[in-house]
């Protein structure tokens, strides 16, 4: 290494950031999450660094001299003048401070490095200027990594140490602190259930040692998105990595399921339409018995679990059998087929609404009424309907929507093997058929306010190309 990694404590400490412009004020966002006592030097100050004085964070001298980095734990310059940086570099190393110069690393003696923040909790990724876009990339993937409330977690650990030092034995207290940060305690708080873990711990701490457990584990209804795994939320990545059992069908991504823990069990439940090999109630039995072994379960589902995922049987499945069960949103198939297509689903004047439908139903309802809340005003994602596509064109022409109304199908969206059609109400049939899209489509059909603004054009909107 060419530069020691390290912490420097700033309470009660002066910082003092030479320069009042932008690259001042990229050094004063990092320096505003810690409770230095910063010092800005410039003439004149940008109107974000002047409220940051007016609201008491920090205070202004406008002339630099050698008095203004007395007693200073570290220097950062940055006013876009090369020469003058050089200058004040010189007078601070002379006053025997620390030195950062912003893009002129021969006169730096230290570099911020990025930054994840869970304060306390901090994660520094430094390169020594090598890579900065490296580091970037290491700490987007450490961002998703960490619960956004850890730190939380380990501010109150270190509330309570005392306690702990008092009522649990010392040959108890790495299991116990083994159970806060890497157990059931840990998994409450990174639910979002920060009251219930601090009771779990101060329980724990004032019987002495671990919590009996109830034998119950917890299942988790995870949204795996459209397919694509940058799509996932921060919080679906963190139940994957805290899953011991993960189920998941053929829509989700191989590349999804990486981000589970490797050593995590995954078991295929897979569903296609019309050859159910795993039933429902099946799926909710086995899902049940892993978690009332007392393991963490991640249902996975493509999408949204809440839309058309049956996320209601299990979860009611769940509740019967006295198991914690959370839904863990994801972004639905609808959503990305209008991000791939470059436009809105809704727009003033175009379409006020929002309609998703199914047309492929259940035993009772094999056939469902999908269009029946589609009309004039109204955008309609049909999912699950590629089967149903010379129906669903039928009903909307009967209900009046013309024959040369735009249509556009989205097959496979955010995956690699994405396929976007542009095509009329009148043709979709054909049209599908023609291009082999049979399953994992959205059908998009918009049916504005003025129908005379729904002709159909050959060149689509955004990206759309045909296939």
């Amino acid at each position: 290494m060419k530069a020691f990694p390290m912490f420097i404590r700033t309470t009660g400490r002066k910082v003092v950031i030479v320069g009042g412009g932008e690259q001042a004020a990229q050094k004063a966002r990092l320096l505003l999450k810690t409770d230095a006592d910063l010092v800005f030097v410039a003439a004149r100050l940008e109107d974000e660094l002047q409220r940051i004085v007016k609201d008491g964070r920090a205070q202004l001298i406008t002339t630099l001299s050698a008095e203004v980095f007395a007693g200073a734990a570290m220097v950062f310059i940055g006013t876009g003048c090369p020469a003058f940086d050089a200058a004040a570099h010189g007078i601070a190393k002379a006053s025997g401070c620390l030195v950062n110069v912003v893009d002129q690393p021969e006169l730096c003696d230290m570099t911020t490095p990025a930054i994840v923040d869970r304060d306390p909790i901090v994660v520094a990724i430094g390169s020594e200027g090598t890579a900065p876009v490296l580091t970037r990339d290491i700490k987007t993937r450490l961002e998703e990594l960490l619960p956004i409330n850890i730190g939380g977690l380990a501010a109150l650990a270190g509330r309570l140490r005392p306690s702990v030092a008092r009522n649990v034995p010392r040959d108890q207290r790495r299991a116990f602190w083994a159970w806060v940060f890497k157990g059931d305690a840990r998994d409450q708080w990174s639910r979002g259930a920060e009251r219930d873990a601090a009771r779990a711990i101060k329980r724990a701490i004032a019987a002495g040692g671990l919590p009996s457990r109830s034998g119950k584990g917890q299942i988790s209804l995870v949204g795996a998105g459209p397919g694509a795994r940058d799509l996932l939320t921060l919080r679906a990545v963190e139940r994957l990595q805290e899953a011991d059992v993960v189920f998941y069908d053929r829509l989700v991504d191989a590349e999804v399921l990486e981000l589970a823990r490797r050593d995590a069990e995954r078991v295929f439940v897979g569903k296609d339409v019309g050859a159910h090999a795993w039933p429902q109630d099946k799926i909710n039995k086995v899902i049940l018995a892993e978690a009332l072994r007392g393991k963490r379960v991640v249902r996975l589902k493509s999408g949204d679990p809440g839309i058309f995922g049956r996320a209601g049987e299990e979860i009611a499945a769940a509740q019967a059998a006295g198991v914690p069960v959370e839904l863990v949103p994801g972004v639905t198939a609808a959503s990305a087929a209008g991000a791939a297509l470059g436009q809105s689903l809704t727009e003033r004047g175009v379409a006020d609404s929002f309609v998703i439908a199914t047309g492929s139903g259940c035993a009772d309802n094999p056939l469902p009424e999908c269009t029946r809340l589609t009309g004039p005003g109204t955008t309609t994602a049909f999912y699950m309907s590629a089967r149903h596509a010379a129906r669903i064109s039928q009903r909307l022409m009967q209900q009046g929507l013309p024959a040369d109304s735009p249509v556009d199908v989205c097959a496979d969206v955010s995956k690699k093997t994405q396929n976007l059609l542009r095509t009329t109400i009148a043709d979709l049939p054909k049209d599908m058929a023609h291009n082999q899209i049979r399953n994992c489509a959205i059908i998009l059909v918009t049916w504005p306010l003025v129908l005379e603004n729904c002709a159909y054009s050959k060149e689509p909107a955004g990206n759309v190309v045909h296939i």
